[in-house]
């Protein structure tokens, strides 16, 4: 027997002469994500455990970093299987917009996190702490290989911004455990304790650039910016360009998921009879020059009344 379909199913559906892009998001592997969030997990409770016994801010920081990173992967995975689902009554775009949200998060929880660990670090250069050197290079070093490992699943999915997301928090502990790696190894041969903090500081300093950037990317995807490989004034001027096109008004483009634009407009047409052949050009125009597939245009008749929108 077929499958049974939901009542708004066919408003969904794009026919022939539609645009090619879908709703959903395929094709993503949860498998993945979900190993990487398992390893995250178990090795962010021991470096947790060891860095208060030991206590090493650069240990307890990148623990605090580690967890997370499983939040990042958590979002990241909870994201993912709400992208998958088509679009409904009550969501007629869909749900891929969710893992922009997630990695909107996730950049909000790293900043977070950055601001904790320098303000403990400040408070540890002015009153030095004793460190278990040795116990935080050895810890350091195991947790160095997880996230390599860990790194290495999430990088075989670079297509959405939101598993980026989750690998910059990654890469960003990655440098944590090389810094406690360091802060151990330098601890235990000199007895410098002022070096734990001060690579802390370090690396929540290299973190702040990769976060920004996903979470200035997240936050205009989020705002339905216009994308940013399109040129919203020189699509404009193409369109007018067109024959039988008068003028354009109330024109919008936007990114329905990560890298599918879409367009909305009202074009002045010359005459309304030639529309057939204006839409069929336009279209061409805008795939061809500026890989915008999903357009919604409305004519209008070059000098009849219309409503103008801001």
């Amino acid at each position: 027997m077929p499958e049974p379909t939901s009542p708004s199913a066919h408003l969904h559906a794009h026919l022939d002469g539609d645009a090619r892009h879908a709703h959903t998001i395929e094709g993503r592997s949860q498998k993945a994500m979900g190993i990487a969030l398992a390893l995250v997990l178990v090795f962010a409770a021991i470096e947790a455990v060891t860095g208060v016994t030991s206590n090493s801010l650069a240990l307890i920081s990148d623990a605090g970093h580690m967890l997370t990173d499983a939040a990042a992967l958590g979002l990241a995975l909870m994201a993912q299987l709400i992208a998958r689902r088509p679009p409904s009554s009550q969501h007629s775009f869909g749900f891929v917009r969710a893992e922009a949200l997630a990695a909107f998060v996730n950049s909000l929880a790293m900043l977070l996190l950055v601001c904790w660990i320098v303000y403990e670090a400040a408070h540890r250069l002015l009153h030095p702490q004793p460190v278990a050197g040795a116990t935080v290079f050895i810890v350091a070093g195991i947790g160095l290989c997880i996230n390599l490992l860990t790194a290495w699943v999430l990088s075989r999915d670079e297509q959405s911004i939101n598993t980026r997301a989750a690998l910059v928090n990654v890469l960003g502990d990655l440098l944590g455990s090389v810094a406690a790696i360091a802060a151990g190894a330098i601890i235990y041969y000199t007895g410098w304790l002022r070096i734990d903090p001060i690579l802390s500081i370090f690396v929540s300093l290299l973190i702040l650039k990769s976060t920004f950037g996903i979470l200035r990317e997240s936050y205009h995807f989020l705002m339905e910016g216009v994308p940013h490989h399109v040129d919203y004034l020189q699509v404009g001027a193409d369109l007018a360009a067109i024959d039988g096109v008068h003028s354009v008004h109330d024109l919008h483009v936007w990114d329905m998921s990560p890298g599918e634009p879409a367009l909305i407009g009202h074009l002045e047409i010359e005459e309304m009879g030639a529309w057939p052949e204006v839409l069929r050009a336009v279209k061409a125009m805008l795939l061809a020059r500026h890989g915008i597939d999903h357009v919604t245009l409305q004519p209008e008749p070059y000098g009849g009344q219309r409503d103008l929108h801001c």
